[in-house]
């Protein structure tokens, strides 16, 4: 190889930067200065001019897979002595560690170390745990209704008597609900403190499933009614209760249960409280005072307050025309 190989290379490169076609008009550059100022292409034969550019072109190829090749080599020879090298200094370690003997780690080890044994504590909390929520206050629990004074209420007994918050309390959990949503408290029955990624919190347009993880969920099953789920959400009190709140899709209706294996509550015992009411606005308002009254008379076998003007009507239209005979009309 020529000691003076390099030493038009910065013209070169030079001119080679002024071509922004790259390597072919480069090249086309420099046979059109060989045919406008040499004989290189009338001079000698066709196939010696070719035979001549073909052997400094693959002579240079030649050249250069072989650097390639080295510098490939040379790489993965690198490659693999590292390699090796971190090997044997793991396996040394590991050795001096079975050994009981004290090694040094770096920073960076440790801190490894120290989150996978943070981790097996915790996995062996999460497996000794009951999986299960905390037991509520037994006098706390919704109980039955045992009797009613109103032979129409019937039906109702045997229900559960709603909470205040005219949702229920049950022996693992308890919810609450307004017309719009319904709030569900979950407290864990575990002596450590809980972390989100400890859990499992599923909401679904009508389904739920809360529990730890590796564990056999607590709930997980179908709600009584659709939720938007993009509005629900879920977080972590306290460390030990999780508090869900459920945006419902039908905000006219009063759930009897939060999901279809919990008891059913009686949704005649509700009483909302005024102030609720008092927080919407007048057409709301009137809506939701008319779908509850609805809902009563209905459950009571009573007209409803459209049935009830209905009624008016038809009796206005009697005393109008008291000639017909309304004794075969049947109101619907």
């Amino acid at each position: 190889m020529s000691n003076e190989e390099g030493l038009y290379d910065n013209i070169l490169l030079a001119v080679a930067e002024k071509h922004r076609g790259g390597v072919p008009e480069f090249l086309g550059t420099l046979a059109s200065f060989l045919r406008r100022k040499t004989d290189f292409f009338t001079g000698a034969k066709q196939a010696e001019w070719e035979n001549l550019l073909l052997g400094v072109f693959k002579k240079e190829s030649e050249l250069a897979m072989s650097a390639h090749q080295e510098k490939v080599k040379s790489r993965e020879a690198a490659q693999k002595a590292k390699e090796e090298k971190e090997r044997a200094a793991r396996e040394a370690r590991q050795k001096e560690i079975d050994d009981n003997k004290i090694c040094d780690i770096t920073d960076e080890e440790a801190a490894a170390i120290i989150k996978e044994e943070e981790d097996k504590k915790r996995q062996h909390l999460l497996d000794s745990a009951s999986g299960e929520p905390a037991a509520s206050n037994r006098d706390d629990i919704s109980k039955p209704i045992e009797k009613v004074d109103d032979e129409t209420e019937k039906s109702e007994v045997g229900k559960l008597q709603p909470n205040a918050g005219n949702g229920c309390n049950l022996d693992k959990y308890n919810w609450t609900q307004t017309l719009p949503e319904v709030e569900l408290k979950i407290p864990f029955n575990v002596s450590f403190a809980l972390r989100a990624r400890d859990l499992v919190v599923n909401i679904g347009r009508k389904s739920l499933k809360v529990g730890l993880k590796g564990q056999e969920p607590f709930i997980d099953g179908e709600l009584c009614g659709e939720v938007k789920q993009e509005e629900c959400v879920w977080v972590l009190q306290d460390s030990k209760t999780v508090m869900i709140t459920l945006e419902k899709i039908n905000k006219m209706n009063w759930w009897s249960r939060l999901v279809t294996t919990d008891p059913e509550i009686s949704t005649r015992k509700i009483n909302p409280e005024p102030s609720k009411l008092s927080d919407l606005d007048g057409e709301t308002r009137s809506m939701v005072e008319k779908m509850m009254f609805d809902q009563r008379q209905k459950e009571m076998g009573l007209p409803t307050s459209d049935d009830r003007k209905k009624q008016d009507i038809l009796e206005k239209f009697k005393q109008q025309h008291p000639e017909m005979d309304f004794s075969k009309c049947k109101f619907n």
